[in-house]
This record gives structure tokens, sequence and C-alpha cells, in this order.
């Protein structure tokens, strides 16, 4: 069977799209990777290393500090999270390139280990509506990726149509919620999540839809309640 590399974020989604990975691959057959690209906290890398560790697959950190130098979104700069969703415009945590930079190394990485797979979780139907989580953006990279490489790498988006209560949905149906409770989406970098900014409030809706509970949640107020 083929290989799979899952760009893999320590996030919800990236998560899910691991479990998915495994389920559609094999498990000997998948590996992650992560990226130091510069982002102000580092505890999503820590939550990337741990989901890993669950899933007992191999994980790899590349770091890219470019982003940070760039500079310019709040994912990076000491700049306050926009709170309020506003779709006149991107919001302030939209890392421009992003996207694209973390899947043309990993095609890099890929190319280098025999892989032909790349897996990201990313969907178009998110708040945020970043462009580069389109799947028309992604269509568009797979073949400029085969063409740059000579490859005949594929990118799955398993995610895409999906919203964030079909995603936990799918997470339960995988298997992926050991991991899913040291998982990291808060914008904020906060951990127990502030359950404020849009990536906390959008995670507890896709939670509450599916009338499931977070395991997240539970685990941090379990820790929360050991030292009352």
């Amino acid at each position: 069977m083929s290989k799979a590399l899952v760009v893999l974020s320590g996030g919800q989604d990236s998560t899910t799209c691991l479990y998915w990975a495994i389920n559609e691959f094999g498990h000997e057959n998948v590996s992650s990777l992560s990226f130091d690209y510069g982002q102000r906290h580092k505890i999503e890398l820590e939550s990337a290393k741990k989901v890993a560790e669950i899933a007992a697959v191999v994980h790899e950190i590349l770091p890219i500090n470019t982003f940070s130098a760039l500079g310019g979104n709040a994912l990076t700069d000491d700049i306050k999270i926009e709170m309020e969703e506003n779709r006149g415009h991107l919001p302030n945590t939209f890392v421009p390139g992003r996207n694209l930079i973390f899947l043309t190394f990993a095609a890099a990485y890929a190319y280098t280990h025999a892989i032909e797979n790349l897996v990201i979780g990313v969907a178009q139907t998110d708040y945020s509506g970043y462009p580069d989580c389109r799947e028309g953006t992604l269509n568009s990279l797979e073949q400029t990726l085969r063409l740059g490489m000579e490859s005949s790498v594929t990118i799955h988006s398993p995610l895409m149509n999906l919203n964030k209560a079909d995603i936990v949905e799918l997470a339960v149906k995988l298997g992926a919620m050991d991991a899913m409770a040291y998982t990291h989406t808060c914008y904020n970098g906060q951990q127990p999540p502030c359950q404020k900014c849009q990536a906390c409030l959008l995670r507890a809706k896709g939670f509450s839809e599916a009338n499931i509970a977070d395991p997240l949640i539970e685990r941090c107020q379990f820790f929360r309640n050991l030292k009352a």
C-alpha cells in the first residue's frame, strides 16, 4: 500500500486527519510532519508531538521561521487576536501563504522519503474563509507540485466540505478521541483554552452540535479538580 504524510498542527482537524490516514493507508504507512514556523504559541508543537505519540506514528518537526520575520499577523506577532467574526475581511489570524508553504515543504519531504500522499486538515466550511484552505487552491497546488517535482503526489483534504460537528463525529468514528484530549485549538495559546476566541468558539460549537463532550475540556477540568 502507498504511504501518506500528515501535516500535523496539533489541532482538532489535523488530528482527525491523522486517524483518517491511518484508517485509509494502514498504520505502518503513515507518518506526520509539523512546522516550527515562528508561531507565538509553541504549545501546538507539544500537542502535535503528544498526538503522534498516542497514535504511535513517526513525527518530525521542521524549522521554518520565515513567517515570524514577515510578521503582520496575530499568530506570529504580538498582535491582539480579533475576537469578533468579520465577514468583510480575513481575520488577523490569517498567515499569508502558510498552507502553501507547508504543503510545498511536505511535498519535498515526501519526495525524499518515497511518500506519494499528503494529508492536510483544511476545510473551506470554516468561518474564517482562509483562501489557502479552499479546494480550488489545493487542486492548483497539487498540479504545480506534480509538475515542479515530476512526481505523482496527491493532496488529500478529507475534511474539506465538513462542518465542525461532522468532524467531531468523524473523529469519534475513527477512534481519535483519546488523542483529541491533547489537541490545541485556542488562538490565545491557553490551556485550559480561553473559550472566547473564534477558534475556541467554533470548536465548542462543533462538539455541542454533535452532542459529544470535548475530551480536552474534560481533561483540563479533571486536573483542575485535582488541584482544588
